[in-house]
Protein backbone atom coordinates (compact mmCIF):
# COMPACT_ATOMS: atom_id res chain seq x y z
CA UNK A 1 0.00 0.00 0.00
CA UNK A 2 1.14 3.62 -0.20
CA UNK A 3 2.71 5.05 2.40
CA UNK A 4 2.42 2.12 4.38
CA UNK A 5 5.87 2.02 5.84
CA UNK A 6 8.19 4.98 7.02
CA UNK A 7 11.70 4.42 9.17
CA UNK A 8 11.30 0.54 9.39
CA UNK A 9 12.96 -2.17 8.95
CA UNK A 10 11.14 -5.72 7.18
CA UNK A 11 11.54 -7.25 10.55
CA UNK A 12 9.72 -4.47 12.55
CA UNK A 13 6.93 -5.05 10.49
CA UNK A 14 6.92 -8.34 11.07
CA UNK A 15 6.71 -8.25 14.83
CA UNK A 16 3.44 -8.49 16.84
CA UNK A 17 1.74 -4.79 17.69
CA UNK A 18 -0.84 -4.37 21.08
CA UNK A 19 -3.24 -3.04 18.77
CA UNK A 20 -3.05 -6.10 16.23
CA UNK A 21 -5.22 -7.98 19.43
CA UNK A 22 -7.78 -4.90 18.43
CA UNK A 23 -8.34 -4.77 14.69
CA UNK A 24 -9.31 -8.56 13.01
CA UNK A 25 -8.54 -8.20 9.32
CA UNK A 26 -7.25 -4.18 9.17
CA UNK A 27 -7.75 -3.12 5.82
CA UNK A 28 -5.49 -0.42 6.72
CA UNK A 29 -2.12 -1.29 8.62
CA UNK A 30 1.25 1.61 8.58
CA UNK A 31 4.52 0.88 10.01
CA UNK A 32 6.23 4.56 11.27
CA UNK A 33 10.33 4.39 13.04
CA UNK A 34 12.68 6.57 14.30
CA UNK A 35 15.97 6.25 16.44
CA UNK A 36 15.94 8.11 19.19
CA UNK A 37 19.81 8.69 20.41
CA UNK A 38 18.62 8.47 24.15
CA UNK A 39 17.33 5.51 26.79
CA UNK A 40 14.16 4.37 26.39
CA UNK A 41 13.22 5.78 29.89
CA UNK A 42 14.21 9.45 28.06
CA UNK A 43 11.73 8.75 25.28
CA UNK A 44 8.62 7.38 27.51
CA UNK A 45 7.66 10.59 29.22
CA UNK A 46 7.48 12.12 25.71
CA UNK A 47 5.09 9.24 24.28
CA UNK A 48 3.15 9.30 27.60
CA UNK A 49 2.71 13.20 26.94
CA UNK A 50 0.74 12.85 23.36
CA UNK A 51 -1.80 12.69 26.34
CA UNK A 52 -1.58 16.62 26.18
CA UNK A 53 -0.95 17.84 22.80
CA UNK A 54 -0.51 15.86 19.40
CA UNK A 55 3.05 16.88 18.58
CA UNK A 56 2.30 16.91 14.91
CA UNK A 57 1.59 20.02 12.69
CA UNK A 58 -0.11 22.25 15.48
CA UNK A 59 -0.74 24.28 13.03
CA UNK A 60 -2.84 21.60 11.31
CA UNK A 61 -4.12 19.41 14.40
CA UNK A 62 -3.68 21.43 17.40
CA UNK A 63 -5.86 24.78 15.76
CA UNK A 64 -2.16 26.48 16.38
CA UNK A 65 -1.36 26.46 19.72
CA UNK A 66 2.14 24.30 20.22
CA UNK A 67 2.69 21.34 21.38
CA UNK A 68 4.38 21.29 25.16
CA UNK A 69 8.25 21.78 24.90
CA UNK A 70 9.03 20.56 28.35
CA UNK A 71 7.77 17.56 30.35
CA UNK A 72 4.60 18.35 32.51
CA UNK A 73 5.29 15.74 35.19
CA UNK A 74 2.04 13.76 34.20
CA UNK A 75 0.98 10.77 36.16
CA UNK A 76 0.98 7.24 34.14
CA UNK A 77 -1.13 7.00 31.43
CA UNK A 78 -4.52 4.70 32.37
CA UNK A 79 -6.34 2.45 29.91
CA UNK A 80 -9.41 4.27 29.69
CA UNK A 81 -8.33 8.16 29.41
CA UNK A 82 -8.52 10.09 26.43
CA UNK A 83 -5.53 9.77 24.30
CA UNK A 84 -4.55 12.95 23.31
CA UNK A 85 -5.99 16.61 23.22
CA UNK A 86 -6.32 18.87 20.33
CA UNK A 87 -7.50 22.75 19.78
CA UNK A 88 -8.49 21.75 23.53
CA UNK A 89 -10.72 18.42 22.80
CA UNK A 90 -9.94 15.40 24.63
CA UNK A 91 -9.86 12.90 21.95
CA UNK A 92 -9.64 8.62 21.50
CA UNK A 93 -8.39 6.57 24.34
CA UNK A 94 -6.18 4.33 25.64
CA UNK A 95 -6.72 1.14 25.61
CA UNK A 96 -3.58 -1.00 26.46
CA UNK A 97 -0.05 0.41 28.19
CA UNK A 98 3.15 -1.12 29.90
CA UNK A 99 4.49 1.99 31.20
CA UNK A 100 8.06 2.46 29.66
CA UNK A 101 7.23 -0.22 26.97
CA UNK A 102 4.35 0.50 25.03
CA UNK A 103 1.14 2.84 24.62
CA UNK A 104 -1.76 1.68 22.36
CA UNK A 105 -5.16 3.98 21.88
CA UNK A 106 -7.77 4.10 19.14
CA UNK A 107 -8.89 7.36 17.57
CA UNK A 108 -11.16 7.78 14.97
CA UNK A 109 -11.53 4.05 13.89
CA UNK A 110 -7.83 3.79 14.07
CA UNK A 111 -6.22 1.83 16.56
CA UNK A 112 -2.43 2.42 17.22
CA UNK A 113 0.77 1.32 19.04
CA UNK A 114 3.82 3.12 20.33
CA UNK A 115 6.47 0.89 20.92
CA UNK A 116 9.68 1.49 22.23
CA UNK A 117 13.11 -1.02 21.79
CA UNK A 118 15.84 -0.46 23.46
CA UNK A 119 18.78 -0.45 21.40
CA UNK A 120 22.25 -0.59 21.90
CA UNK A 121 24.82 1.95 22.85
CA UNK A 122 21.51 3.95 24.97
CA UNK A 123 19.38 4.83 21.72
CA UNK A 124 15.80 3.41 21.45
CA UNK A 125 13.37 2.58 18.20
CA UNK A 126 10.43 4.64 18.79
CA UNK A 127 8.07 2.42 16.59
CA UNK A 128 4.42 3.41 15.38
CA UNK A 129 1.54 0.71 14.20
CA UNK A 130 -1.48 2.05 12.97
CA UNK A 131 -4.35 -0.58 11.91
CA UNK A 132 -8.12 0.18 10.96
CA UNK A 133 -10.91 -1.23 9.35
CA UNK A 134 -12.29 0.89 6.90
CA UNK A 135 -13.28 0.65 2.92
CA UNK A 136 -10.67 -0.71 0.71
CA UNK A 137 -10.70 2.64 -1.49
CA UNK A 138 -10.48 4.31 1.20
CA UNK A 139 -6.62 2.51 2.82
CA UNK A 140 -4.01 4.34 0.84
CA UNK A 141 -4.94 7.80 1.08
CA UNK A 142 -5.69 7.67 4.89
CA UNK A 143 -1.72 5.52 5.05
CA UNK A 144 -0.37 8.70 3.30
CA UNK A 145 -2.26 10.99 5.17
CA UNK A 146 -1.23 9.56 8.59
CA UNK A 147 2.49 9.18 7.29
CA UNK A 148 2.63 12.84 6.74
CA UNK A 149 1.50 13.73 10.39
CA UNK A 150 3.32 10.61 12.33
CA UNK A 151 6.34 11.33 10.56
CA UNK A 152 6.23 15.13 12.21
CA UNK A 153 4.85 13.20 15.37
CA UNK A 154 7.43 11.07 15.67
CA UNK A 155 10.62 13.24 14.64
CA UNK A 156 9.19 15.51 17.01
CA UNK A 157 9.10 13.28 19.80
CA UNK A 158 12.57 12.32 18.39
CA UNK A 159 13.81 15.97 19.05
CA UNK A 160 12.49 16.39 22.31
CA UNK A 161 13.59 13.71 24.09
CA UNK A 162 17.20 14.12 22.29
CA UNK A 163 17.41 18.08 23.55
CA UNK A 164 15.79 16.82 27.31
CA UNK A 165 16.63 13.51 27.89
CA UNK A 166 20.57 12.47 29.60
CA UNK A 167 23.45 12.56 27.21
CA UNK A 168 24.30 9.19 25.78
Amino acid sequence: MIGDRWGVTTSETLRTYPCDDFVVSPTLQAWRGVQVNVPAAAVWPWVAQLRLAPYSYDWIDNLGHRSPRQLEGLPAPQVGEAFTTAGGRKLGRIVSVDPGRQLTSTIMGAFMSYVLVPQEHNTTRLLLKVVMQTARWAAPGLSVGDLIMARRQLLNLKELAEHNGPSH
